[in-house]
This record gives C-alpha cells, sequence and structure tokens, in this order.
C-alpha cells in the first residue's frame, strides 16, 4: 500500500454522508418517542455519609466491570471485522472514529430515553443507561488498538499461519490475539481509568430538567463537590484510591506480568515484569486443581466446538449455507434501508426546527474548542512520550511508577475541578485556560499508556543490537525508539483526539457549589442542550464535533496509518 492512496479527495464521500445521516436518524429514532413527555427521574437519594462508601464504591466497580466486559467484546469482534474485511473496514473505521469523537451526554439522551422507554417502572433502565454510557467512554480506544495491533502483524507470522493452513479461529486465537495482548492489555487499563473519569457523569445527570441518579461513587463524588462537603469529597477520592490499589495490585500487576510472555523477540528479557499476586495464584494447590480439573477441560471443550464449526464454516464456503446467509443479509439490508428513510426524514425535520441564534453559535464553539484540543495535545505529548518511554524501557521504573500512573490517571479530574476553577480563575482568567488543564488531566493518558505499552514490545534483540552499536541520545530515538512506537503512539493520539472532544462537554460546562460556569464551546452547547432537552441543538452540535473530528482524521490520521503500516512494522 502506498501513501499516495490516500489524498486529500477521500476528505469526504458518500460513505461518510451516509454514516452521518444515519447517526442522525438513530438518535432520533431512539428519543421520538418521549420528545414532549415528561420524564420520572429516579427518585433515588444519595447520601453523603461516609459509611455509605463501601457499598458505593461495590456498585460502582460492578457498573465498571460490566461495561468493560461489553468493551472487550465488542472489542474483539468489531476490530476483527474490520481488520480482515476490505469492504467492511472502509466503512467501520470511519463509523468507529465518529463513535469515538461522540461525547457521552450525546449518547445520554438516546440511551436513556430508549431504556426508561423499556423499563418504565423501574430502575433497571437507568442502571444499565449507566453501564452503556461507561461502555462509550471504554471502548473505543481498546479497538483502535485491536485493530492496529492486527494491522502490524509482521509477514513472517502471516506466512506461517497460512503455510500451516490455519482456519481463522485458529489464526486469532493462536496469532492475531497473542500478538496484540500487550497493547490491549494498556488500553484496557486506560479504559478503565477513562471509565472512571467520566462515572460522576454517568451515575449523576440532569436531563430535561429533571435528575437522575444511581447510588455510586461517582454520584457521591459528584454531590459532595455540589455541596461544597470537602470532607465528603476528600474521604471519596480517598475511597476511590483504594480501590484502585486493591484492583491494580489483584489485577491489573499480574496482566501484566502475564501479557509479558507474549513479546516477539529471540532474547528474553533478564528483568520481566513481576506480580506478587500472579506468583502466589501459580504456587497455590487450589488454584492450580481449579484450573486443571474445571477451567482447562471448560477451555479446551470450548475450543474445540469453535474449530470444528471454522472448519465446517470453510467447508461450506459455496454451499447453501452461503445463499441463506446471503438471503438473510438482504432482508436485513432491506429492513434497514426502509427504517433508514423514516428516521432521517424525522432527524432532518427535528434539526430544521434549530433556531437561526442556535446555529450562530456553532462555528465560534467549535474554533473555540479547536484550539484547546489542540494546545492539550501538545502539551500531552511534550512529556507523555519520553515518560512513557522511560517506564515501558525500564522494569524497574515501570514497577514504580505504574501503579502511581494508573491511580493518578483513574482520579476523576472533574472530582477535582472546583479547586483548580478557582485557582484559574484568580490567577489565569477563568474557564477559558482552566477547561484545557481539565482536557489534559482527562486525555493525556491515552498517550501515555500507549506510548508505554509500544516500549514494552520492544524485542530484546533491537535494544542489544543498539547498544552493540553504540547508539545513544537523539540517535537512537531516531533509529530504534520512535520507529518502534508509532504505531502505539498513532493510537495514543487518535484516542486522546477523541478524548479532548468528550471531555470538552464536562470542561467547558461546569456545575459545583449549586453554580454552573460556563465558556464558548462545542462541549458547553452539547451539555447546556442535553440539560435542557434541546434535541435539535443537541443532535447538530454532535455532527458538527463528529465532522471535525472526522475531517483531522482523514487527512492527517489515516495518511500516518499509512505510513505506520508501510514503513514501521517489525518483521522478523
Amino acid at each position: 500500500m502506498k501513501l499516495e492512496k490516500f489524498d486529500l479527495k477521500q476528505k469526504f464521500g458518500v460513505i461518510d454522508i451516509i454514516i452521518f445521516i444515519s447517526l442522525a436518524a438513530v438518535l432520533f429514532l431512539i428519543i421520538s418517542p418521549n420528545i414532549g413527555k415528561t420524564i420520572n427521574p429516579s427518585g433515588i437519594e444519595v447520601s453523603t455519609k461516609l459509611s455509605n462508601l463501601p457499598r458505593y464504591a461495590l456498585l460502582s466497580v460492578g457498573r465498571m466491570a460490566g461495561a468493560y466486559i461489553l468493551s472487550l467484546i465488542f472489542t474483539l469482534v468489531y476490530g476483527y471485522i474490520a481488520s480482515h474485511n476490505k469492504r467492511a473496514e472502509a466503512i467501520m473505521i470511519p463509523i468507529l472514529d465518529i463513535l469515538q469523537s461522540i461525547p457521552v451526554l450525546s449518547f445520554l439522551p438516546a440511551v436513556v430515553l430508549g431504556l426508561i422507554a423499556i423499563f418504565p417502572n423501574s430502575n433497571i433502565g437507568i442502571e444499565l443507561a449507566c453501564i452503556i454510557l461507561i461502555f462509550t467512554s471504554q471502548a473505543w480506544n481498546m479497538t483502535f488498538s485491536f485493530y492496529n495491533s492486527t494491522k502490524i502483524i509482521p509477514r513472517d507470522l502471516k506466512e506461517a499461519a497460512y503455510t500451516f493452513q490455519l482456519n481463522k479461529w485458529r489464526q486469532f486465537k493462536t496469532l492475531e490475539l497473542p500478538f496484540s495482548i500487550m497493547g490491549l492489555v494498556w488500553n484496557s487499563m486506560m479504559s478503565w481509568a477513562g471509565g472512571w473519569f467520566f462515572l460522576m457523569a454517568c451515575e449523576m445527570f440532569t436531563l430535561k430538567g429533571k435528575d437522575f441518579r444511581l447510588p455510586g461513587l461517582g454520584s457521591y463524588l459528584q454531590t459532595a463537590s455540589n455541596e461544597g462537603n470537602g470532607k465528603a469529597l476528600f474521604w471519596g477520592i480517598v475511597t476511590l484510591v483504594l480501590v484502585i490499589v486493591i484492583l491494580d495490585q489483584l489485577i491489573w500487576r499480574p496482566v501484566i506480568a502475564w501479557s509479558d510472555k507474549f513479546k516477539v523477540e529471540l532474547t528474553e528479557s533478564d528483568d520481566a515484569p513481576h506480580s506478587f499476586i500472579l506468583t502466589i495464584m501459580r504456587r497455590s494447590v487450589i488454584v492450580n486443581t481449579i484450573t486443571e480439573k474445571i477451567f482447562t477441560p471448560f477451555i479446551r471443550n470450548i475450543n474445540e466446538k469453535i474449530d470444528k464449526f471454522a472448519d465446517k464454516i470453510e467447508k461450506n464456503k459455496k454451499g447453501k449455507v452461503n445463499k441463506t446467509i446471503n438471503i438473510s443479509k438482504w432482508c436485513i439490508r432491506i429492513l434497514f434501508i426502509g427504517l433508514l428513510i423514516y428516521s432521517s426524514y424525522g432527524a432532518i425535520k427535528l434539526v430544521l426546527s434549530i433556531s437561526s441564534h442556535d446555529i450562530s453559535r456553532i462555528l465560534p464553539a467549535v474554533a473555540h474548542s479547536f484550539f484547546r484540543v489542540a494546545v492539550a495535545q501538545i502539551i500531552a505529548l511534550a512529556w507523555t512520550v519520553p515518560v512513557g518511554v522511560a517506564i515501558g524501557m525500564n522494569k524497574k521504573i515501570a514497577n514504580l511508577l505504574q501503579p502511581i500512573i494508573q491511580i493518578i490517571a483513574s482520579i476523576p479530574a472533574t472530582a477535582l475541578f472546583p479547586v483548580v476553577l478557582g485557582f484559574f480563575i484568580n490567577a489565569f482568567g477563568g474557564l477559558n485556560i482552566a477547561s484545557i488543564a481539565l482536557m489534559l488531566m482527562g486525555t493525556q493518558w491515552y498517550i501515555l499508556f500507549n506510548v508505554v505499552a509500544g516500549a514494552m514490545v520492544i524485542p530484546e534483540d533491537l535494544k542489544s543490537a543498539a547498544k552493540i552499536y553504540g547508539l545513544k541520545g537523539w540517535k537512537k530515538w531516531k533509529v530504534l525508539i520512535l520507529p518502534s512506537i508509532f504505531p502505539y503512539l498513532l493510537t495514543g493520539m487518535i484516542t486522546a483526539t477523541g478524548g479532548c472532544w468528550n471531555a470538552s462537554i464536562v470542561s467547558e460546562y461546569v456545575t459545583f457549589g449549586r453554580k454552573t460556569v460556563s465558556t464558548t464551546g462545542l462541549g458547553a452547547l452539547i451539555s447546556e442542550a442535553t440539560e435542557k432537552g434541546d434535541f435539535p441543538l443537541l443532535i447538530v452540535s454532535t455532527i458538527v464535533m463528529c465532522i471535525v473530528v472526522v475531517g483531522v482524521n482523514k487527512t492527517l490520521w489515516k495518511r500516518l496509518y499509512s505510513l505506520s503500516e508501510e514503513r514501521f512494522k517489525i518483521e522478523l
């Protein structure tokens, strides 16, 4: 693939127009049954009593876990299809660009109103909505990571899989998934941290003037912040940090140590990451017995059934099964087109009802938000690359700093924002600058975690060769480090850009101490439209944000992805 293929003529096309119309149509289709109707709030009070913190923490961790499981399933299915089907890739990657740029609050009305309609007399709808909203803050960077990893698998390994005639399932489990594990693990950690960042917005929010809330750590922190209760806010953050430390020791450190065995290298590292918990589990007689007697046979049985099913599909590629599948595909397409036409008409009608005053606010809002996103990205890039490389290439530093950055990245910046905002209002001029700080606090970790993952997968063979040839300083960065981490850095930059736009909804429109402070920006428009139930402004603002992000992706990131595939693959 040549870089020249990605020219400026590909900025926007029919596919993009269809995607944007579909987006507006889907939003309209979900919210239309509830437009004009009175919404009943959940009726749940969130108490700031310290005795509630353990229960709230467990509830929040449960919602985060549910959202992460959905994210992981979505990542593997969506990323696999996009990386193996060229026709699907042309549609699915632009859709992923759009999805990762849609703020959580833009999903909020559609998800909440739809689930309330399904569960009108229960809080089940709100619970499911919270999990789905957290999912929207976790899934996209994991999917980008898995997709990018499968695209840069060394040619030698692909040829070996072809030589051994591995079916698609065997190729997935023996090559593609293991090769992508390192990036997937670090992006999973980032997704979990991102879930904490938006937890406050997901567990407690205002829609059409009505308050919705669920008992949890996020709603506890937001309630304490709104009440100006410093004591409750302090202990809430302490509880959050404690939960993060426990999860880091019980889950993430063992997973990082386990994932090190998937590095592609000929020379084994002498300083591999280790985990005390993982060592105990490996030495435990009970764990080994359960693994050998229950877990391993179960996995083997499932694996054999999937193998047989995959082989059957391979054999029946030209048989009747294909004809049945084709008929089903055409039925689904006809149904989708009919639904799209109906909902597009309603969406266009709703969008056309937007006032001229709101339209005049959009372009200035785009300009202000774009400037803040660019500044936040430049600042993040300046420090995360050197720090990430230092962590990824030095296991001692990684063991020391990894839990620290995991804790810092997971603390919701919105919980600390009243303090930050107070400082900037007194010193630098208010929310215009403070919003950049909040964007930075929430999204710089996407770049850092991906750079760490990229530095960790650099083979020991190349490190040894660099040492033998005496590569130091800038020459080492130019020849070894930057080419090796480039694909991961690119993934981090793309997801961080989407994260910055996402963070604009909470950084440009801030409520604390029962006061609302806002500034000019697209995120502020979306937050305002969500709170007031102004659906025309919400849909238009969301689509404009998507157009801006996709435009940048097509003119910049897509070219760099091509360069990454062509020049920065580690071949054996």
